[in-house]
């Protein structure tokens, strides 16, 4: 017979788990929300000085650039988002599972391959494996700001300029809704030129107050705003799979504890039942 008390000790725990849940349910939507909004204001931006870039890249010599520059790819740079906090699902698995695959199946494309993780999740998988670390960024999706994207991008940019790499890519969680997220290899460097047709005209740009000061004054702000356009995106990705993971979890939480309340009162029916027949035994010993 199943003990009263673990029970009742069993459906207690459960209680208290399921508060906890529950209110990092509402703190991960109070932020899920604020994520958002900032993806919304970002979006316009990000995607106007991508198109602008592209146009850009499209009409100049590769040589005017470092960052324009295009060479044979004999190293890659992957720029991992993860979390720096678990309880969100399969946020961080689904992404640290599609590097190991790249890292598996192009290992023999290029001569190294390189990570630099921003966030504790991505850091500590890929610490115990044989991978280059490039760089790392943790304790930054509390406070993303577009001066930690300048950090991180001031670095990509030196290593990219110094041909320690000769491609980078970022890797993070495309936010699409708080119930989807999407794994993208988004390229940031060299800066991708625009697609245009085989009769296409292509205008020349006129630079003031000349080519090389705007390259220089363009190009790196170019690549901060994606960095962070991404950290939004995972962020916002971050918070959604974390809302949900948690949501699933207080229903489970719910339905665990109805199923051991009814387990509870079998017990106790049981328990009663014994002791009426034990006082009807002793009252039928007695005559």
């Amino acid at each position: 017979m199943p003990n009263l008390k673990d029970i009742k000790n069993r459906i207690a725990s459960v209680k208290s788990t399921q508060q906890i849940t529950k209110a990092m349910k509402m703190v991960s939507a109070a932020k899920f929300r604020k994520a958002e909004e900032g993806i919304v204001q970002n979006r316009p931006y990000s995607d106007k000085i991508l198109e602008v870039l592209s146009s850009l890249a499209l009409r100049t010599e590769a040589a005017a650039h470092p960052l324009l520059e295009r060479r044979d790819p004999k190293s890659v740079m992957l720029v991992v988002f993860t979390s720096d906090r678990g309880l969100c699902g399969s946020f961080n698995g689904s992404i640290i599972r599609s590097i190991d695959r790249f890292l598996k199946e192009k290992k023999g494309d290029y001569d190294s391959i390189f990570l630099y993780l921003v966030g504790k999740k991505g850091r500590e998988f890929f610490r115990t494996k044989h991978v280059e670390i490039a760089g790392e960024k943790v304790e930054l999706f509390g406070k993303v700001s577009y001066p930690v994207a300048q950090e991180i991008g001031q670095e990509i940019v030196e290593k990219y300029t110094n041909r320690e790499v000769d491609l980078v890519y970022m890797v993070y969680n495309e936010f699409r809704s708080a119930l989807s997220q999407q794994v993208v290899y988004d390229r940031l460097l060299p800066v991708e030129p625009a697609a245009s047709g085989p009769d296409a005209a292509i205008a020349e740009y006129l630079y003031e107050p000349g080519e090389k000061y705007m390259l220089d004054w363009v190009l790196p702000r170019y690549v901060d705003v994606r960095l962070f356009r991404a950290l939004l995106e995972s962020t916002a990705s971050e918070h959604g799979a974390r809302m949900t993971a948690m949501d699933s979890a207080t229903n489970n939480a719910a339905d665990m504890i109805g199923r051991l309340t009814l387990k509870y009162n079998r017990a106790r029916q049981d328990s009663i039942t014994r002791e009426l027949m034990d006082i009807v035994n002793g009252v039928e010993s007695m005559r």
